[in-house]
């Protein structure tokens, strides 16, 4: 599951059962979760050489907490301009990932493009 929220960009796997990895591309992503939600003795794992550069390992309690915080701290209109105005976020990729999507389903009235 992929993510993008104003806490940052986050994939969310089941590696076995009852094992969850949150992952980022930027270890800041996670850290703003360990320190917001807050969870407590929480660790993020350095991966630099995967796909993602970092991760929590965590159980499916703890997923559903996150899940449950970035649902509650949703408190915008408008997706794109909550990030242009959230400091530790990166403006472009979330604008790039809305315009391919939007080319390729269609948006405000045009159609995507078949394929």
């Amino acid at each position: 599951m992929w993510l993008m929220t104003k806490h940052g960009f986050y994939s969310i796997v089941q590696r076995k059962p009852g094992e969850f990895h949150v992952r980022a591309r930027e270890a800041r992503d996670l850290e703003n979760l360990v320190t917001r939600i807050p969870l407590e003795g929480m660790e993020v794992i350095s991966t630099p050489s995967a796909d993602y550069c970092a991760r929590l390992v965590v159980d499916q309690e703890t997923v559903m907490r996150i899940l449950q915080f970035l649902g509650e701290t949703l408190d915008y209109s408008n997706f794109k301009g909550q990030v242009d105005q959230t400091p530790d976020q990166r403006r472009k990729p979330y604008h790039e990932v809305w315009d391919v999507l939007a080319d390729a389903l269609g948006a405000y009235g045009r159609p995507g493009r078949a394929g």
